[in-house]
């Protein structure tokens, strides 16, 4: 029985045109888990790790809005927050799928911490986007009121971007090893919850996101998984996107990817990360692949019918 990390992309999570709520984040989510759903049909072990990008920058904006009355939370413990409630939903929304399909199986989201080391140049250079989408002149704003720093992301708009350290361990990893043979675990949620680790071995949390994708691709690697699968909004990853010679690429050798990115053909902060996760996880298990489709396409990916498989060659 294949063992696969999947990565959840924001589309699973929130589409383009539902509302920025809990309760409409809760009806995408139900039809994401009906395709996990599917996935464990066919017998596949899973783990489940999401983004939260969206998410954690509405929870730091209402805690922020509302300083007046309650003190703001600090960004780590937003981060927590959101791992807290997108948890909730998956295992609500995948609890109801699996048993439509008389499957009995636990669905258990876990609160994890990610270790990330103190002097990551991430911290210098954010390039995480989260919360909402802006204009030009909304960020420019935003900016000189607030002091964020706001980047364009991929021709969607303008976002607010904070450090987006590497995740070097998962501190909950051992209780992630022992429920997967009998659980299906929503573990890393929005890439973990950053911290560091002090000289006494304490943990402080710090102020930023680790993209979802590598610590998936960290998740796949300490569990031993046959496959990381990135679902997101494409069906394959392309080069000179939107461009008419735009061109779809069912497979990618680690030579080529990386010829692909020093080219610069995937947009940072979108389909740069997933690439560089799927090439390290190749890199690190020769043997095995990792995938990018998008999430209706997920089974068929794993047939070999589509999607963009990467291997070591």
């Amino acid at each position: 029985m294949s063992k696969i990390v999947v990565a959840l992309g924001g589309n699973a999570l929130q589409t383009k045109n539902s509302a920025p709520t809990a309760e409409a984040q809760l009806e995408v989510v139900k039809q994401t888990c009906e395709r996990i759903a599917e996935l464990s049909e066919c017998g596949y072990e899973l783990a489940i790790v999401h983004g939260n990008g969206p998410q954690v920058g509405r929870i730091l904006l209402a805690s922020e809005t509302a300083k007046e009355v309650v003190p703001p939370m600090p960004f780590d413990v937003c981060g927590a927050m959101s791992q807290g409630y997108i948890g909730y939903h998956i295992q609500q929304a995948l609890r109801y799928a699996l048993a439509r399909r008389n499957i009995s199986y636990p669905v258990v989201s876990l609160v994890t911490q990610m270790v990330v080391e103190k002097d990551d140049p991430a911290f210098q250079h954010p390039t995480k986007p989260i919360g909402a989408f802006y204009t030009k002149e909304e960020a420019g704003k935003l900016a000189e009121t607030k002091g964020y720093i706001m980047k364009e992301d991929a021709g969607r708009g303008w976002r607010r971007v904070v450090a987006s350290p590497l995740p070097r361990r998962i501190v909950e990893i051992e209780d992630v090893r022992q429920l997967w043979n009998n659980t299906i675990v929503v573990t890393c949620g929005g890439g973990g919850i950053p911290v560091v680790e002090n000289l006494d071995g304490t943990l402080t949390g710090v102020a930023a996101v680790i993209d979802k994708d590598f610590a998936a691709e960290l998740l796949a690697e300490q569990m031993d998984a046959d496959v990381l699968m990135i679902l997101t909004e494409v069906e394959k990853v392309a080069v000179n996107w939107g461009k008419p010679d735009q061109q779809d690429l069912d497979h990618l050798s680690l030579a080529l990817a990386a010829r692909y990115v020093e080219e610069g053909q995937f947009a940072p902060g979108s389909m740069l990360p997933k690439v560089e996760a799927c090439m390290k996880f190749v890199r690190s298990n020769p043997g095995k692949k990792a995938i990018i489709t998008s999430l209706d396409k997920a089974i068929d990916a794993l047939e070999g019918k589509t999607g963009t498989v990467f291997t070591f060659g």
